[in-house]
């Protein structure tokens, strides 16, 4: 029997590490005063920091050891942009935005030349600070160095300010060629990935930064790595040189042309618009001729100063009518936005049942000013005895028009000159055919109707989304229903739909999801 030899199971020792005395930081020459940089040890180690600490000095760089108000430049390693915010947030820095966040291969850059060396394309995305969360949320929130974010777009404050736009507008792409496909499943993974990118409040420059956020599975991450290292992604110029993607597109932008009309046309072997309005063997409704005779003013886009001008219009109309009326601007412009497609209004009268009759008045009286190019006069189907719409994207069913106003060139922004130049290059036409949506409600309905007609479809979908999976009620534009209680909760305004769903009040342009 072989003798073991007991040695080899005997613990080795570690190696002590060799002290390193620490230079007084005063012991060396500083030969670029206005670089003050801090070094941060999340990652690195003490040992690799007090190295480069050392090293830097030696070249001339001032270093803190301690974080504070006089750094001008903070040097991390292996970590993503929000791991330093949610740092920082941690070490009471509100405002991340007069630092220099930035890789250590800027630093190590520096030290190779002996100077400070250009930051643009070692600075770490970091625009402003991202404030916590403190609503609590589902289970299923995650947390990204220290801070949470939803996964539902109910709960992330959402402003214009988009700092990834060009990684939103492809996932748009993406999600409207889905829908164009019926792909509803596709649809929503694109589509809330934008939304969460939107909320993002730094430019995503690589895929680490996306780490541990809601709905960004593989499909998502290779689109953005695509777009991060080639500059475009091939699955979005697949889409944009879709041949059917492009017809339909073209075919939806006319005015009562929907999917299904669309689709018919392309099967049809119909690729433009003069195809369409060519082909004999086509009887267009009276929306869609519409939409084809005020086609040039429909698909530009409206300004916000010709979304005034039709304010104006409507609400001197529907005053005269009604002086208690409640006339209000919704959709995208509610939200902050300077352009559209259309300008969407929800009325009510508190107090009063003369809405059934009000859009029958504003249509006689813009027919005799000659203001009225078209109109679709929809009448209510409301019942109140009928619960809220399980289909998230159900409309409603209050009395509505759709119609095409002639706003006048006088009566948008009266003297901007922007304008005026625009009805000008137009020639002899002094009027712009613009789109506008009339929703008339019952008072008790109204901050019902005004949350769901405010948008974005996003944040609609999640609040809609949030209220049956987490609260167990139903949310639709007419009502709010507690299937616990069995009971409908009324709200006067949109705080209280907020507060009976337990979430944080957000103001309407917080909600561009």
């Amino acid at each position: 029997m072989n003798e073991i030899k007991t040695t080899n199971f005997s613990p080795m020792r570690k190696r002590q590490k060799r002290m390193q005395i620490a230079v007084p930081p005063s012991s060396y020459k500083i030969d670029f005063r206005d670089i003050i940089i801090f070094i941060v040890e999340r990652k690195m180690g003490m040992t690799r920091r007090t190295f480069l600490m050392d090293l830097a000095r030696r070249k001339g760089f001032r270093v803190e050891n301690e974080l504070s108000d006089c750094v001008t430049h903070i040097v991390a390693e292996n970590n993503s942009c929000s791991e330093i915010l949610g740092w920082l947030h941690k070490h009471k820095m509100e405002d991340s935005s007069r630092f220099r966040i930035l890789d250590i291969s800027w630093l190590t850059a520096c030290m190779e030349v002996g100077r400070p060396v250009d930051f643009e394309k070692y600075q770490l995305p970091v625009s402003q600070h991202i404030a916590p969360n403190n609503n609590p949320g589902p289970p299923a929130t995650p947390d990204i160095g220290g801070i949470r974010i939803s996964p539902y777009a109910c709960q992330r404050r959402t402003t214009l300010k988009n700092f990834n736009q060009k990684l939103t507008d492809a996932f748009e792409i993406l999600a409207e060629h889905c829908e164009f496909n019926e792909n509803k499943e596709l649809c929503l993974t694109f589509g809330r990935a934008a939304s969460v990118l939107k909320y993002l409040p730094f430019p995503v420059v690589r895929v680490s930064n996306i780490e541990g956020l809601p709905w960004m599975g593989e499909r998502v991450k290779e689109v953005i790595e695509d777009i991060l290292e080639e500059g475009e992604s091939s699955k979005v110029n697949a889409v944009l040189n879709d041949e059917s993607y492009r017809s339909i597109k073209l075919f939806t932008s006319v005015f009562g042309v929907g999917l299904k009309t669309s689709d018919k046309w392309y099967r049809m072997g119909l690729r433009t618009l003069e195809e369409v309005k060519c082909n004999k063997n086509l009887t267009l409704t009276r929306m869609q001729r519409a939409g084809f005779l005020y086609y040039d003013d429909l698909i530009s886009c409206v300004s916000k100063a010709e979304a005034d001008a039709a304010t104006r219009i409507v609400q001197d109309t529907v005053w005269r009518i009604s002086p208690h009326a409640i006339v209000t601007l919704t959709g995208g412009f509610r939200r902050g936005k300077q352009t559209g497609h259309d300008v969407d209004f929800l009325v009510t009268v508190p107090g009063s049942r003369q809405e059934e009759e009000l859009l029958h008045t504003v249509i006689d009286i813009w027919k005799k000013q000659e203001l009225l190019l078209y109109y679709d006069l929809i009448e209510s189907t409301f019942e109140n005895t009928k619960l809220p719409s399980r289909n998230v994207d159900a409309l409603d069913h209050f009395q509505k028009c759709f119609a095409i106003l002639k706003v006048h060139k006088e009566s948008v922004n009266r003297g901007s000159a922007s304008q005026s130049k625009l009805f000008a290059d137009e020639g002899a036409k002094d009027w712009k055919a613009i789109r506008v949506d009339l929703v008339v409600t019952p008072f008790q309905h109204y901050a019902f109707a005004l949350l769901g007609w405010t948008g974005s479809r996003q944040f609609e979908r999640d609040l809609r989304r949030y209220a049956s999976h987490e609260k167990k009620m139903m949310l639709d534009n007419h009502a709010l229903y507690d299937k616990t209680k069995r009971i409908f909760l009324s709200a006067e305004n949109e705080e209280e739909i907020f507060s009976h769903l337990g979430l944080d009040y957000l103001e309407p342009w917080e909600r561009n999801a």
